[in-house]
């Protein structure tokens, strides 16, 4: 792009966006090319600059995001739209360059609607403001995962993720209504008004996940909750992974807990010690239950019956409460990995007959073929089919290269691995926190023909290819 047309485009995009919410200056680039993937993150840790884009942009509403598109169509340059950059995939970093679309401008809480039971909202609102309004209402959202307070309704919304309480509640896809989208050619739309139909295929499904690769989510109405008369939890220690998995299965078939979290001994033994003070060997599984009082002591009885068949030890309310209040502390600096160790998160999903051997598979081939890491992992979304493993590999500092390129080839070796035994053993490139570019290479590992499906959505959508290019493998 030559300057001349450089400023074009620019005076353009100020048009659309008002100047002051239009910038080319190196500060504003900078902060918008490194979000938590931790490639980005090293790299600028080694000196590096990350791919940046050339203009960021903050529209305050669909018509401003339209405008945008408009112009990015016409001169064919690419979008990638951001958040608050918390994601872990990769899938903010603008690596074609072009526009940056910022939505934090499109914060704005419209409605708390108490007879519709939703919130609607900008998608540019940060979940724990929905929480907020929520709560001034004596509603909850229920969703609350650990960065509730620093990501976006529609960061969540692109990765499809899912928060504590899912087990009763679901993941972000179950509680949204209603949205509107903006196509890639700057048209607006409104998906249905009701989310569970036979009038064709669901459309927020089909932008649910998408990483902003075929459209910008802009409004949307997440559901809100009455609060619980009661919330109890309760404790256990496992003595092998497999009577957990079975008395989970058992319990699902009977009711739904909002919270049930599994850690195996490796974390149980670090973690769980550390934060919730849990010093005893073997696997700590903490249970929330909730809702009308009278129903939920009796499901308490039942988890109670259902637990002691498998030989769990009951530890009593007071370590669950505990892990209750610290839920986001495992998150805060001074527990959770950073640089410079090399780390990441290889959730995968699966049913319960493939659950517990992804687990051993995993941490067999990421230990024996690279010894100097470590695999934790719990279990913290489960469903009357099946779970997921949040499992973790951890690289202490002095083991990483301290080669930039070196480092990067240790990470994707890793990956590649762990991911590849997800999928030999049943399991899926990803749960919740989505594929972005660190995991778009597997995509066609897991679907085969059936990526053309995505393709074909997205050629016929965004001829152009201009949304969030080589992010979902796309």
């Amino acid at each position: 792009m030559t300057d001349f047309l450089f400023d074009v485009v620019a005076t353009e995009l100020e048009d659309a966006v008002g100047r002051e919410n239009c910038s080319t200056r190196t500060i504003d680039k900078l902060a918008h090319s490194v979000d938590y993937f931790w490639l980005s993150r090293m790299w600028a840790d080694r000196g590096l600059r990350m791919p940046e884009g050339d203009f960021i942009v903050a529209p305050k509403d669909a018509k401003e995001v339209s405008a945008v598109l408009k112009i990015a169509n016409y001169y064919k340059i690419p979008v990638t739209t951001w958040g608050a950059g918390g994601g872990t995939q990769g899938g903010a970093v603008p690596v074609c360059g072009g526009i940056v679309l910022d939505t934090k401008r499109m914060n704005k809480i419209y409605d708390v609607n108490e007879q519709g039971m939703y919130i609607e909202c900008g998608t540019g609102a940060i979940y724990k403001h929905l929480e907020y309004a929520a709560n001034e209402k004596g509603y909850a959202t229920m969703h609350y995962p650990s960065s509730l307070t620093c990501s976006t309704v529609g960061g969540f919304l692109a990765h499809r993720g899912i928060g504590v309480s899912s087990t009763k509640y679901g993941k972000i896809d179950d509680m949204v209504l209603q949205m509107e989208v903006v196509l890639p050619n700057g048209d607006i739309i409104e998906t249905s008004p009701a989310p569970k139909h036979a009038a064709g295929p669901d459309l927020n499904q089909i932008f649910i996940g998408s990483e902003g690769t075929l459209g910008v989510m802009t409004k949307a109405q997440m559901r809100i909750y009455e609060q619980p008369e009661s919330r109890q939890f309760r404790g256990f220690l496992f003595h092998n992974m497999t009577d957990a998995f079975n008395s989970g299965r058992e319990l699902l078939q009977k009711f739904k807990p909002s919270v049930m979290r599994l850690y195996d001994e490796a974390e149980t033994a670090s973690l769980i010690k550390k934060i919730v003070g849990v010093e005893k060997k073997g696997a700590f599984m903490n249970i929330a239950i909730e809702g009308v009082k009278e129903m939920a002591d009796l499901e308490m009885k039942i988890l109670l019956e259902t637990f002691a068949k498998y030989g769990a030890e009951d530890l009593g309310s007071e370590y669950g409460e505990k892990w209750w209040k610290e839920k986001i502390t495992f998150f805060y600096p001074g527990h959770m990995m950073d640089i410079p160790q090399c780390f990441g998160t290889m959730d995968t999903i699966a049913p319960y007959d493939k659950i517990e051997k992804i687990y051993w598979a995993m941490k067999e081939a990421i230990e024996t073929n690279f010894p100097q890491a470590k695999f934790i992992a719990h279990f913290s979304h489960w469903y009357e089919w099946g779970c997921m493993i949040y499992d973790r590999f951890i690289v202490d500092g002095d083991k990483v290269p301290q080669d930039p390129h070196e480092a990067f080839r240790l990470h994707q070796a890793i990956w590649n691995c762990g991911v590849r035994t997800a999928l030999a053993n049943g399991g899926v490139v990803n749960d919740h926190h989505g594929v972005g570019i660190k995991l778009g290479r597997l995509m066609k590992e897991q679907y085969g023909p059936a990526m053309q499906v995505f393709e074909g959505i997205k050629k016929q959508l965004d001829p152009n290819g201009i949304m969030n290019p080589f992010k979902l493998g796309l």
